[in-house]
């Protein structure tokens, strides 16, 4: 385990200004040209509002995203992605990706916000009813149904969210060979047992929480070599194909830091607190290149860990997906004292 450095947000601030946070950097500036995305808002909301003892200014810095998320919802639920510097939506609205972090965020506000909790949960119930055909979106919505039942048990529509969600990826068969329910691992893979996970412990579904367990024990595996993380790379991978790929993006190593906290927190048990760890060592160095992501000066994460070293842009994922990951390495640390 190396040292786990203090969580800074410095980077984060320097991203965002009085409308949201900027989603490309050149190195450590933002580039206002390519302007904002929900997707990273709501990423940058998640983190803000799960930060213990938050300052002042990062509990702004989340009334300021939560503004953006809920600026992007239509009436019938569906959510504008991206946004220019000039703050005009540039797309249709949809129930893609972005809707699903959007309501991961509002979620995420509702239990770990109170002063924004109300808001977030009367703008989480505009959008909670879409079920989506693409797997991470509804996912990545029913991890936000699971934070409102962490405070709200018998929310009727949370617990459906919640449910579809984890029914979605429940009815595909697998086998022992391929134990997966993609014929292809993606991106933000660990988010699919998580949800299993979630559904497992909080809708009582025991054969949920075994599945998901298990699945994530064999991505664990897999994303494992010679003592370190060796992530899926950007483009996916399928049996037969070259290990390790690259370009290993942040995204994928906080999705399974998220799942593995999941796991140590209903079970205890400490393989999940050392996967934790071996996903924070991968931002600190412990990787296929041997080459931390990250920038201990500007406190941001660099965009991707290449066959040749590190992306040196700093942009707003790859940040966000390291401090997420902090914050879990830093949780369970404490909870080992």
């Amino acid at each position: 385990m190396r040292t786990l450095p203090e969580i800074s947000f410095a980077h984060l601030y320097h991203l965002s200004d009085e409308i949201g946070l900027f989603e490309h950097a050149k190195l450590t500036e933002p580039r206002v040209e390519h302007g904002y995305c929900v997707d990273d808002v709501a990423r940058g909301l998640i983190v803000a509002v799960r930060q213990p003892g938050p300052s002042q200014r990062l509990t702004l810095l989340a009334a300021l995203y939560l503004r953006f998320v809920v600026a992007a919802q239509v009436g019938d639920g569906r959510i504008h992605n991206r946004r220019g510097a000039d703050g005009e939506w540039q797309d249709e609205p949809n129930l893609e990706d972005c809707w699903g972090r959007a309501l991961w965020g509002l979620g995420t506000a509702v239990s770990r916000a109170p002063a924004l909790a109300a808001h977030a949960l009367t703008q989480f119930e505009v959008s909670m009813t879409g079920r989506p055909g693409w797997p991470r979106a509804l996912a990545f919505a029913g991890l936000g149904a699971a934070e409102v039942l962490r405070v709200r048990p018998d929310h009727a529509g949370a617990r459906s969210l919640l449910g579809d969600a984890a029914a979605q990826l429940g009815s595909v068969e697998v086998d022992a060979n391929w134990p997966w329910p993609e014929p292809r691992l993606r991106y933000a893979n660990a988010v699919l047992p998580e949800i299993l996970l979630a559904a497992g412990s909080l809708l009582g579904d025991g054969n949920a929480l075994t599945r998901g367990l298990d699945q994530l024990q064999w991505l664990l595996d897999l994303e494992t070599s010679a003592g370190w993380l060796s992530v899926t790379p950007a483009g996916g991978w399928s049996p037969g194909e070259p290990r390790p790929g690259f370009d290993q993006q942040p995204i994928e190593v906080a999705a399974l830091a998220d799942a593995c906290a999941r796991a140590f927190d209903l079970t205890g048990e400490d393989r999940w607190r050392k996967a934790v760890t071996a996903c924070a060592d991968w931002f600190l160095g412990s990787n296929d290149t041997q080459v931390a992501l990250l920038d201990p000066l500007s406190g941001g994460g660099c965009d991707g860990l290449e066959v040749s070293g590190r992306n040196e842009n700093q942009g707003a994922e790859s940040t966000l997906a390291m401090i997420a990951t902090f914050q879990q390495a830093h949780r369970l640390t404490s909870m080992s004292r």
